[in-house]
């Protein structure tokens, strides 16, 4: 639910969900710090924002086909070995039948004999017999052996951990765009991060919102408030008048990698609230796009995240906070999104400290680089913030990447700079440049690594407030 008076650019805003869509493109988008992005066309599948349940015409119900039953493998009974024929050819005067018993007997005593001489040089008679082993004979069954189910126990902890943490947000506001202009109910999900009652969630499960309640997962509700929406992204901080509150462990998500298990916890729907589900991280780093403008450095995850899940937490398998569920590809299956926790951290701490929300500013345009970049525009380095604004076909078009009277342009930075670290930290593509701000605050000074041509300068910027209606 949006403003009507609000521009589509505006991230205090929030805007229409239908405009979420994935980034896929050979170039990066020139990141803007310092002016609205021009809107853009959906390329490949969008993504939505998620509080409020859809009503379903129809539910997707799986196949599920008879497994074959395993073929049985039947084991035939040895072959008995043939009987050897002795060398004595029987004479048509044979031996009576009292000499033929003799004889025979005879045979089997010294034949045993010889066997038991053979046992005991073997040596065995010394041998304590083994344990007869299981039989195998037709339609044997096999002994089943216990399992260890490593993942289901880690999720079974994370659930009992950070599932008290997680809270139910109903909201009540009049979305602009609905033709009745009425007032219309929605369903979120938050983080409790502060026992004293601070909750995080999405900025577009709360905004527009004339009536805010939250609910604890034992069910007790209190009335909250909006304390602040994030300029940056789409995140906002609630309050409600209660302490004692169970608050979630705040993780890291600068260490994530690919493959790692993840658990999603929330109320999809509206309607089943405190609902796991578990998966992997499938990627980092995604760049997705609203009508009004970029959320960038996501994380990609294929945990079941539905309408109803905005604003829960993406969880780690030690029960730790390293994601907030922020949207969902349309059209897809077992692909959403999360803001990472990295990112919130900056507004958790103002929050706290009683300070308004606000994020650093800098005043640059920049491309990330990457190796077709270094390849197309013969480029010095091979990671980097390129300070350029280029056109569709990946050209410098000339226009100014620096904002006057911004930061940067204070601190001497120029376009065609190429920014290769701030305060240490080397900018590649797992810390792109914007990333790395957002661990800053506005009035903080950071010394910038810029190449120039030929030239490497050190730069000092003292950071500034970024205004509200950049994109």
């Amino acid at each position: 639910m949006t403003d009507p008076s609000s521009k589509p650019t505006d991230e205090t805003q929030p805007h229409e969900t239908a405009g979420w869509r994935s980034i896929d493109r050979p170039a990066e988008p020139v990141a803007d710090d310092s002016a609205p992005p021009a809107p853009s066309e959906p390329v490949g599948g969008s993504a939505t924002y998620s509080p409020a349940p859809e009503p379903r015409t129809d539910w997707t119900r799986p196949s599920w086909s008879e497994r074959e039953p395993t073929p049985e493998h039947w084991f035939e009974s040895a072959v008995p070995a043939p009987v050897p024929t002795t060398g004595v050819t029987a004479t048509r005067r044979g031996a009576g039948p009292g000499t033929v018993i003799v004889a025979a007997l005879a045979a089997a005593v010294l034949a045993s004999g010889g066997t038991i001489a053979a046992l005991t040089a073997g040596g065995a008679f010394d041998r304590t017999n083994a344990p007869a082993a299981a039989s195998q004979g037709t339609n044997s069954t096999t002994i089943k052996q216990p399992v260890t189910l490593d993942e289901s126990s880690a999720i079974i902890d994370v659930a009992a951990k950070a599932g008290p943490s997680v809270v139910r947000i109903y909201t009540k506001g009049i979305d602009p765009n609905s033709a009745t202009q009425q007032e219309q109910d929605g369903v979120g999900s938050g983080i409790i991060f502060d026992a004293n009652g601070w909750i995080l969630t999405n900025r577009h499960v709360v905004a527009s919102t004339t009536d805010l309640t939250v609910q604890l997962k034992d069910g007790t509700k209190y009335d909250a408030k909006i304390y602040g929406t994030d300029t940056l992204t789409d995140l906002a901080i609630v309050k409600v008048g209660a302490t004692g509150l169970p608050a979630a462990t705040i993780g890291d998500s600068d260490g994530l990698k690919v493959g790692e298990l993840v658990v999603a916890i929330g109320s999809p729907l509206g309607t089943f609230d405190n609902s796991v589900t578990s998966g992997i991280v499938s990627a980092l780093g995604r760049d997705i796009v609203t009508d009004g403008g970029h959320i960038r450095n996501l994380i990609q995850t294929d945990a079941a995240i539905n309408p109803g899940n905005s604003g829960g937490p993406l969880l780690d398998a030690t029960g730790a906070v390293i994601g907030v569920n922020t949207a969902i590809a349309q059209n897809s299956t077992g692909i959403g999104f999360s803001i990472p926790i990295d990112i919130a951290r900056p507004i958790m701490r103002q929050a706290l400290a009683g300070q308004t929300l606000a994020r650093p500013y800098i005043g640059i345009q920049y491309v990330s680089i990457d190796p077709q970049l270094v390849k197309q525009l013969k480029l010095p380095v091979s990671s980097g913030a390129y300070v350029q604004v280029l056109d569709p076909n990946g050209q410098p078009t000339g226009e100014d990447a620096v904002r006057p009277s911004s930061p940067a342009a204070v601190a001497g930075i120029k376009t065609g700079d190429i920014v290769t670290s701030i305060n240490g930290q080397a900018i590649d593509v797992l810390h792109p440049l914007d990333s790395v701000l957002t661990q800053f605050a506005p009035g903080d000074k950071i010394t910038l690594e810029v190449i120039r041509g030929q030239d490497h300068k050190t730069l000092t910027v003292t950071l500034g407030t970024r205004p509200k209606d950049l994109g």
